[in-house]
């Protein structure tokens, strides 16, 4: 395989599309099992008392994406040692430390080197990591973990439950948006009786727990390196210290990120590669060329205009995927500003959402990747989805009357109001589709394209915007990547939360009685009632439920689905000397 060491310089920051960046379909070779130190987790039936067996996955296995099952991707051979993966991402990750934000370009690279309680396999269900067993008792109220014995940081210093609970009570619990939106109002503790155990004691009967524990959801940082320390802006954060499969070595900003095997990973004989070089590109033919020419190995997202092309060659695999770094089972939404006009009327946001043509978007911005949202929850998590919901059809007529029923006249040139989408460059093309058809109805939309970070603080936390976009990923469960956007506990200065400042009290009522119910049937008619209030209020513009593709090179295998830690099982066929 041809290689190209030379690092590209002077890359721009731009948002990764989540179109294919919140996950992959391809897991670890079958002749790979997991090497827990001690007796595997207990099963549901085990574990758990019969009341207390049921915390949702994403879906049914039915329901699972296509290749979401198999066990690896190309199956001949044994998985070899040795080798260096070249993989790419479009946007720079901006730190390093996943418990403080949700972000797909922060944790394509930190979940890497970090690791979560909990894993999960590729139907979505858990899996033991740094717990090696659990057990759940008082009806669901409360979870015990039993911890992987002698793991350490990467600096050597142990692990143990004193982390865990430093990393949920200064770090998750404050930060991470979906962990802080679902966790902190019902977490009643978190106790450590010895260095070996962590339990989480709940208010009330909590079952998705054991879904949202993994590296995305709450990847557990070192207490020795943030205590008493502000763990938003340590300079740890720019050169972190895991117990992961990959250890840090080198990150120069717009550029690449390096890193190496830990040989003292606690899952013996794991990683295969020898080393990870993430570089920074941002326009995706010029990595698409990279990947060709065998300069790079990994994409996490390839542009729908390509699909033929890189199909046709036979060095390159390519993989749907519904999720990955950043959450899975996304959508693409639009926020308004609820807080101010024009977003503050019903009437203007229904007319603003019926002049999108939204299957125009879907075929021109997105190539056909995904499907029309119908509201906060994708279709593809089946067992809570309703399309029973108020629909918003494209219909220009309907816009223009309710626009001249909201008292909002055209004036000179014909635009009624302006509104500025505040959005990443990634973005450029949807705003741009957007901006022709709003003049259909006399709304003026002015794009303010920033850098990834930019955008993100200006949205989530200065709040300084009318009009911004994000990837809302639904998670492993409603409870974990819904419940943060919609919350009216969520509003604040937190990357992804409820950014449009949305407030329902029988929302917020609502999602609380979901979360303390084990019963999954019980659990999707509450959550088909909170799909019918949600779209009749229209506090965002649902937009695409995303689908995409990954490619990488063909000697290698291996790639997870459903594990931040994506690369932790791959290999190459051709390590090389």
């Amino acid at each position: 395989m041809r290689r190209s060491v030379r690092l590209w310089p002077g890359v721009m920051l731009v948002l990764t599309l989540l179109l294919a960046g919140c996950g992959t379909d391809t897991t670890a070779p079958t002749a790979t099992p997991i090497q827990a130190t001690t007796a595997p987790a207990p099963t549901a039936a085990a574990a758990t008392p019969a009341a207390t067996t049921g915390p949702a996955t994403a879906m049914p296995t039915s329901a699972m994406p296509a290749g979401a099952t198999e066990t690896t991707t190309g199956q001949a051979g044994s998985p070899q040692r040795g080798g260096t993966l070249v993989a790419v991402m479009s946007a720079d990750p901006g730190m390093l430390n996943p418990a403080i934000t949700t972000s797909g370009n922060t944790h394509f690279v930190a979940d890497q080197i970090y690791n979560g309680l909990v894993g999960l396999d590729d139907n979505l269900n858990p899996i033991p990591e740094l717990a090696v067993s659990w057990t759940i008792g008082d009806g669901g109220k409360t979870y015990t973990f039993k911890l992987q014995p002698n793991v350490t940081w990467h600096d050597g210093q142990p692990f143990t439950s004193a982390d865990v609970k430093f990393t949920f009570e200064q770090a998750l619990l404050k930060y991470h948006s979906r962990t802080k939106a679902g966790l902190q109002p019902i977490l009643d503790g978190i106790d450590t009786p010895d260095p070996g155990t962590v339990v989480f004691r709940f208010k009330q009967p909590y079952g998705p727990l054991l879904q949202r524990l993994d590296s995305e959801e709450a990847p557990i940082i070192p207490k020795h390196i943030y205590e008493g320390k502000d763990v938003q802006n340590d300079p740890a954060n720019l050169k972190p210290i895991g117990t992961g499969p990959f250890k840090f070595v080198e990150y120069v900003k717009g550029d690449h990120v390096t890193l190496e095997r830990n040989p003292d990973y606690f899952r013996t004989g794991r990683p295969y590669l020898d080393k990870m070089i993430i570089r920074i590109i941002p326009n995706s033919s010029t990595a698409e060329l990279a990947l060709e020419q065998g300069e790079v190995d990994y994409l996490n997202s390839v542009a729908g205009s390509d699909l033929a092309r890189l199909r046709s060659n036979p060095d390159i695999t390519l993989e749907p995927s519904y999720g990955g770094a950043g959450g899975s089972v996304c959508q693409d939404v639009l926020i308004p500003n609820l807080t101010k006009p024009p977003f503050d009327k019903l009437a203007v946001r229904q007319a603003f959402y019926q002049a999108l043509d939204r299957q125009f978007i879907l075929a021109n911005v997105y190539f056909g990747q995904g499907s029309i949202s119908t509201g906060p929850i994708s279709k593809r998590m089946a067992w809570a989805y309703t399309p029973d919901v108020h629909p918003y059809p494209h219909d220009v007529a309907a816009a223009n009357s309710l626009l001249d029923g909201a008292g909002l006249p055209r004036g000179a040139g014909g635009m009624r109001f302006s509104v500025t989408f505040t959005h990443a460059a990634s973005f450029d093309k949807l705003g741009a589709a957007m901006q022709a058809q709003l003049k259909e109805v006399g709304i003026d939309l002015k794009q303010e394209s920033l850098d990834f970070n930019a955008a993100v603080d200006k949205v989530f936390v200065k709040k300084q915007f009318d009009l911004g976009v994000a990837s809302y990923c639904n998670g492993a469960d409603p409870e974990i990547g819904v419940r943060r956007v919609y919350v009216s506990t969520n509003i604040g200065p937190v990357a992804f939360s409820n950014g449009a400042g949305y407030k329902n009290p029988q929302v917020d009522q609502l999602l609380d009685r979901a979360a303390a119910l084990t019963d999954r049937p019980a659990r999707a008619a509450i959550y088909t009632q909170l799909q019918k209030i949600l779209t009749d209020d229209l506090p965002y513009f649902w937009m695409i439920d995303t689908q995409g593709y990954r490619a990488f090179r063909s000697v290698f295998q291996g790639f997870q689905v459903s594990k931040g830690n994506f690369a932790e099982d791959a290999w190459t066929s051709k390590p090389g000397p």
